[in-house]
């Protein structure tokens, strides 16, 4: 294997391992919005504040139609 393919795969390897991390970081994001709670911490991470973000609407929006329908109970 020539020098320049082991640097090819080595920076795979790396971005293949920044996409994990970036996924993961997402996920633990995604589930500390869900469950209300903000990990300060990990504030910078980009990733992990759009996983935030997107379960902080995950739970809006649960709770916007939990509260419908207990709305609509009421109507019946």
């Amino acid at each position: 294997m020539s020098a320049l393919e082991r640097a090819a795969e080595a920076f795979e390897e790396d971005r293949l391992d920044s996409a994990d991390f970036a996924l993961r970081a997402y996920d633990e994001g995604r589930a500390d919005g869900v469950a209300r709670r903000h990990d300060r911490e990990r504030g910078d991470d980009a990733d992990y504040r759009v996983g935030l973000a997107d379960g902080e609407r995950e739970a809006f929006e649960a709770d916007l139609i939990a509260a419908i329908r207990k709305a609509m109970d009421g109507k019946r």
